[in-house]
């Protein structure tokens, strides 16, 4: 029997991990043929999550768990899900319901009958969303794919399900700053998008606010393109061409007209502006240079601090 790991990022989720379950395994029944095993990542939750995944564990050995030892994100709960998932096709899902687990029967039909590697899901609709929060987000895939070589579908989500040699392709890039959506696009392998409309949360409250998912898109934006510092170029050209245009305007003004006092309150501010710019540039230079930083630390991308497995501490380098 084929084997299907299913990787669920948890943080703060002590009321949605039970629901989760029953609709899990209502799912399970569904699919006799296929043997599961769900590897639930507690991100350093500070409520009772772990202990909720323990007496799951005990309940049901089809529940795995890794727990850190502190908060590390949803990217590096993912990328500890898939390092130590064992099936032969393995999935990613939210514990909330907002991924739909009944859509995993067809995708893995796709995937055993039909020649692809990944079947990944993007939302029809953002019903329910706050309209600011949707702007922004379409705003971000746009704006992404026009200076990216690598496509990010709008309204992709990370629920899909993957074949073990895409998975493998997906572990090889152990980089400390990660943003998967990227990723599973960047690694190639065939692809099916299966839509579905957006779905509340079935219990607790969103993790991601504003500022993270600001951030968030930084990460998306700085990982897969190098456009914004060829923006930085580009905006000193320009600002020096008009610097010779003025050049030439203020001779020609001063042999035509003389040379006036007044004008300090104009060049002053085209001091704040260019100063304005030259900060810019130097923070998109800086952002680059702190991602570089990062990565020849050489840094885990999590440490595990219990598991169902050893329930000792282990610390991954990649």
């Amino acid at each position: 029997m084929e084997k299907i790991s299913v990787v669920v990022p948890c943080f703060n989720e002590e009321e949605a991990i039970p629901v989760y379950y029953q609709e899990m395994c209502r799912v399970m029944k569904k699919m006799p043929d296929v043997r599961f095993e769900m590897i639930f990542v507690d991100d350093g939750s500070s409520d009772q999550t772990l202990k909720i995944l323990k007496e799951l564990n005990q309940k049901d050995q089809r529940c795995r768990y890794l727990s850190f030892s502190r908060n590390f994100g949803k990217e590096a709960a993912i990328y500890a899900g898939l390092k130590n998932s064992e099936g032969d096709y393995v999935a990613t899902m939210d514990v909330d319901l907002q991924d739909p687990p009944d859509m995993l029967p067809e995708m893995y039909r796709i995937l055993t009958e039909e020649d692809y590697d990944n079947v990944a899901t993007k939302r029809s609709t953002r019903d329910g969303e706050p309209k600011i929060r949707s702007f922004l987000s379409e705003l971000f895939y746009k704006f992404v794919n026009r200076i990216s070589k690598t496509e990010i579908v709008s309204g992709a989500r990370d629920f899909r399900l993957m074949s073990r040699k895409m998975v493998d392709a997906v572990l090889e890039m152990s980089e400390y700053n990660r943003f998967s959506k990227g990723i599973f696009e960047w690694v190639g392998f065939r692809t099916k998008w299966l839509e579905f409309k957006n779905v509340e949360r079935c219990a607790g409250e969103t993790k991601w606010s504003m500022r993270k998912l600001f951030f968030y898109s930084l990460e998306g934006i700085t990982g897969f393109s190098v456009a914004p510092l060829s923006l930085a170029s580009i905006i000193g050209i320009l600002f020096f061409l008009f610097s010779i245009a003025m050049i030439v305007f203020i001779i020609i003004r001063t042999v035509i007209w003389g040379d006036p006092v007044d004008g300090w309150p104009s060049l002053v501010c085209i001091i704040f502006l260019v100063s304005g710019v030259q900060l810019f540039c130097t923070g998109i230079v800086g952002e680059y240079l702190s991602k570089t930083y990062l990565e020849t630390k050489n840094r885990p991308i999590f440490i595990l601090k219990d598991s169902s497995e050893t329930g000792n501490g282990s610390r991954y380098e990649e």
